[in-house]
C-alpha cells in the first residue's frame, strides 16, 4: 500500500468511538491494524509499470510473490526485534537503540517530510486518474495537461481543510474503507476467474519467461512491489499498545502479512487473466481497465468508484496521521515546537499545512513513477538498516530465554537484506534522479538532526 507504517494505528483507534486508549489490543485488532496499513493504492496503480520492463506474465507474479517473501521475512526479524526493544516506535525506536539517535531522527525526518507527503501525492494522483475514468466528460481543454494535477491538488487541499477544522470527521469516515477494499480484492479476484475470456492469457515456464527475473527492470519494479507491501512493521509503532506482545506481535506480523500476499498475487494474477497486457502497459488506472473487461462498462465504472474513495480515504488517513510525526519532533525540539501546536479542534495545524505543501510540490513537479520509485527508494534504506541491526543485537546478547526469535534466521535476514540491495542497487543505476534525491533527502536531515542538537547544546543568554 501506498502508506506509511504506522499510520493505520491512529485511525483504528479513532474510528472507534469506544475506544479506551488504556485498553490492549489483542491478536485480531493487531491483524486488522496492519492489513489496513498494507491495502491500498498500490496495488491498483503499480502493474502499469511494471509491464512496461517486463513483459513475462511468469516473471510479474515471481515478482509479486517475491515482495511478499520480503514482507514475511521482515515481520520475521521485527517481530524478534520488537521482543528485544519492547517500545512503540518502529524504526525510530529500533534505529535509535542499534545504531544511533541520529538515525533514528532520520527516519522521522523522511516520514515528517516526504514518508506521507509523497503517499498522498501518488493517491491523488491515482484519484485523479480514476476519477476523469468515471466522468471523462469532465475533461476540459482550460487546463489541457493539467487538470489531472489540479485535481489531485484539490483532493490534497479538502483533505487538509477537513482535518484542521475537524479531525474526529476526518476519523470516522475511515472505519469501513479497509473492509471495503479486501471485499473488492476478493471479489475481483473470485469474478475475474470466472467472467474473463482469458484467451490471451498464458503461462510459459521457458527460457524466455524466466529471464526478465534476473533482469535490471525486475530489480527496479521490486521497488514499486515493496512499496505497495509496505506496511507490514506498522503495529511495532505500537508494541505497548498491544496485549501480550511478546506473543501476539510476531503471530499478527507474520498472519497479515500472509494473508496481503495471497490478496495482491491473486489480484495481480487476475488483473493479467481479464486483460491483455498491452492494455495495462504505463497505465494508473489498471483496476478500471480490468474491471472493464470483467464487468463490462458499468462495472468497470462502478469499480473505480470505490476504488476513488478507497483513494479519497488514503488521502485523508495520511493526512490525518503524518502531521503527528512532525508534532512529535516538535515536543522533542524546542526550535520545531510550532509543529506541535493544536488548534482548538486538537489539530496540528501547522504540520498538516507543511505536509500538504509538499504533497502539492511532488504533484506539480514530479510524475507518478519517479515518486513512487523515489519513496519506495528512500524506505527501502531504513527497513534494510533495521533489519540488520538484528545481526548487531545477536552479537551483543544471545537472550536464549526470548518468548520468540526470527524463524529461519539467519537464512530470513539474509534472504530480506539481498532482496533490498540487489533491488537498491539497480535503482541506483537505472533511476539515478530518484536515488540521488531520497539521499538528498536523508542528507538533509542529518544536517538539520545536527544544527538542532548543536543548538541546544548552547549556553541560554
Amino acid at each position: 500500500m501506498l502508506t506509511i507504517p504506522g499510520f493505520s494505528i491512529f485511525l483504528f483507534k479513532n474510528c472507534n468511538l469506544k475506544t479506551n486508549y488504556s485498553t490492549k489490543i489483542g491478536l485480531f485488532s493487531a491483524v486488522s491494524v496492519i492489513i489496513s496499513s498494507m491495502v491500498g493504492t498500490g496495488v491498483y496503480t503499480s502493474l502499469g509499470y511494471q509491464l512496461a520492463g517486463i513483459q513475462s506474465t511468469l516473471a510479474i507474479l515471481v515478482l509479486w510473490i517475491l515482495g511478499g517473501v520480503m514482507a514475511l521475512c521482515g515481520a520475521a526479524v521485527y517481530g524478534e526485534l520488537a521482543v528485544r526493544l519492547p517500545r512503540s516506535g518502529g524504526e525510530y525506536h529500533f534505529l535509535s537503540q542499534i545504531y544511533h539517535p541520529a538515525l533514528g531522527f532520520l527516519s522521522g525526518w523522511v516520514s515528517s517530510t516526504v514518508g506521507f507527503a509523497a503517499p498522498a501525492a501518488l493517491s491523488s494522483m491515482a484519484f485523479a486518474n480514476y476519477f476523469y475514468k468515471l466522468f471523462p466528460e469532465l475533461i476540459t481543454n482550460s487546463f489541457g495537461m493539467y487538470q489531472m494535477e489540479f485535481t489531485a491538488c484539490l483532493l490534497v487541499l479538502f483533505a487538509t481543510l477537513i482535518n484542521i477544522f475537524s479531525i474526529q470527521l476526518g476519523a470516522k469516515f475511515q472505519s469501513s474503507i479497509t473492509l471495503v477494499n479486501i471485499v473488492l480484492i476478493l471479489v475481483l479476484i473470485v469474478s475475474g476467474i470466472y467472467l474473463s475470456d482469458a484467451q490471451h492469457f498464458s503461462i510459459y515456464f521457458d527460457y524466455q519467461s524466466i529471464e526478465p527475473i534476473f533482469s535490471r527492470p525486475f530489480a527496479v519494479s521490486l521497488v514499486f512491489v515493496s512499496f505497495a507491501y509496505s506496511g507490514w512493521n506498522s503495529v511495532t509503532y505500537i508494541t505497548s499498545e498491544v496485549d501480550n506482545p511478546q506473543k501476539n506481535l510476531p503471530k499478527s506480523l507474520f498472519l497479515a502479512s500472509f494473508t496481503v500476499l495471497l490478496l495482491y498475487v491473486g489480484l495481480n494474477f487476475v488483473f493479467l487473466y481479464s486483460t491483455p497486457a498491452a492494455e495495462l502497459v504505463l497505465k494508473n488506472e489498471v483496476g478500471f481497465i480490468a474491471g472493464q473487461h470483467i464487468f463490462g462498462e458499468i462495472g468497470g465504472k462502478a469499480i473505480s468508484l470505490v476504488i476513488c474513495i478507497a483513494l479519497f480515504a488514503s488521502v485523508n488517513s495520511i493526512t490525518i496521521a503524518g502531521p503527528r510525526v512532525s508534532k512529535t519532533i516538535g515536543e522533542d525540539f524546542p526550535q520545531l515546537r510550532r509543529f506541535s501546536n493544536l488548534t482548538g479542534a486538537g489539530s496540528p495545524a501547522m504540520a498538516i499545512v507543511l505536509q500538504s505543501f509538499i504533497a502539492i510540490i511532488l504533484i506539480v513537479t514530479a510524475s507518478f513513477e519517479k515518486i513512487l520509485t523515489y519513496i519506495g527508494f528512500t524506505l527501502s534504506l531504513f527497513t534494510c538498516l533495521t533489519v540488520f541491526g538484528l545481526f548487531i543485537l545477536r552479537s551483543k546478547s544471545k537472550d536464549d530465554n526470548l518468548s520468540y526469535k526470527t524463524i529461519g534466521y539467519p537464512i530470513t535476514p539474509i534472504i530480506f537484506i539481498g532482496l533490498e540491495l540487489w533491488m537498491i542497487v539497480f535503482t541506483l543505476i537505472d533511476k539515478p534522479l530518484e536515488s540521488f534525491s531520497g539521499f538528498a533527502t536523508i542528507l538533509t536531515g542529518l544536517i538539520v538532526y545536527y544544527a538542532l542538537k548543536r543548538k541546544d547544546e548552547l549556553p541560554r543568554s
